[in-house]
């Protein structure tokens, strides 16, 4: 939303892995700090099993989408055998400092996920037991190395059902970032609100076009637009790793451009939450993806119809 002569956008990061968690949390507090900007933080604080994801390279779709993101360089070749050879490391036992850390400078602290890969992997299969079971271990932990429980949180991969959505009330989140679309919604009575991925992040632009990293920041830039919503997902494996100087640009050009980041919650401090537009979500394919990803049904029908 635009106030004044500013553009507010959300800023999400997520945390998926036991190196993103290590290595990208801290620089991007360093550069928060710095810059002076708060966020939104989703940490998965389970084990990281995201090695098992090297099986997905025999679909051509993944592999495509691995190649254009040279994701390799960006994630770490030992993300390639965590949770694989062995059992992966359960990052909010070994990296809680971090996650304190986080904490105390202020950030908004919510939930990404349990264990990150198996969520992405079997989320439209999982019992509701399951998916509670999930959600209450990453919910658990959490809530017990920062002392309080979360009040929002973010599906892993952007995949989410309505079991999901039954499930997380059952918890005290105040709303949820699940899908990608264009403005926040009520998904259903008693659900609490969505706030909405309106941008697309770094491994799903770069490569597509003629969009490399010397321009990256340009079409981000381009694409948030004043007096509607804008949320943009980074990656601390990413932009807090490999990407640090592209995203510390970001940070430096969005100012200039009077775009100014702010956590989440703040965008839906701005809206009458009791009188909130009511909106579903449908999983569908994005370009860029490989395999569903949640989103607001509502935008999914406007854009077949245009």
């Amino acid at each position: 939303m635009s106030q004044g002569s500013v553009t507010k956008v959300g800023l999400r990061i997520d945390v998926d892995t036991f190196r993103g968690t290590r290595l990208g949390v801290p620089k991007l507090l360093e550069l928060f700090a710095k810059h002076d900007v708060k966020a939104s933080f989703y940490f998965t604080v389970g084990p990281d099993n995201m090695g098992r994801h090297i099986w997905r390279l025999l679909r051509p779709a993944f592999l495509k989408k691995m190649l254009r993101s040279k994701a390799a360089s960006l994630y770490g070749w030992d993300i390639l055998i965590r949770g694989t050879i062995w059992p992966g490391p359960v990052i909010g036992k070994k990296l809680k400092h971090i996650i304190k850390d986080t904490q105390l400078a202020g950030h908004e602290m919510g939930l990404h996920a349990w264990d990150h890969h198996k969520w992405q992997m079997k989320t439209d299969t999982m019992s509701a037991n399951e998916l509670h079971s999930e959600i209450k271990k990453g919910h658990d932990l959490l809530s017990q190395i920062t002392g309080e429980a979360p009040t929002t949180s973010a599906v892993a991969g952007w995949r989410c059902n309505e079991q999901t959505l039954v499930e997380k009330q059952k918890f005290a989140f105040n709303y949820n970032s699940d899908c990608r679309g264009e403005s926040i919604f009520s998904p259903g009575e008693g659900l609490a609100p969505q706030i909405p991925v309106t941008l697309p992040t770094y491994d799903e632009l770069i490569g597509q076009g003629n969009v490399t990293a010397d321009n990256y920041n340009d079409e981000i830039i381009k694409l948030i637009k004043p007096n509607q919503l804008n949320v943009y997902t980074i990656h601390a494996e990413v932009e807090g790793i490999v990407c640090a100087q592209m995203f510390e640009d970001l940070l430096i050009k969005a100012k200039a451009n009077k775009i100014e980041f702010v956590p989440l919650v703040e965008l839906l401090d701005d809206y009458d939450q009791q009188n909130l537009p009511q909106d579903t979500i449908v999983n569908v394919a994005l370009e860029g993806r490989e395999g569903w990803l949640s989103h607001q049904r509502s935008m999914v029908e406007k854009t077949a119809s245009s």
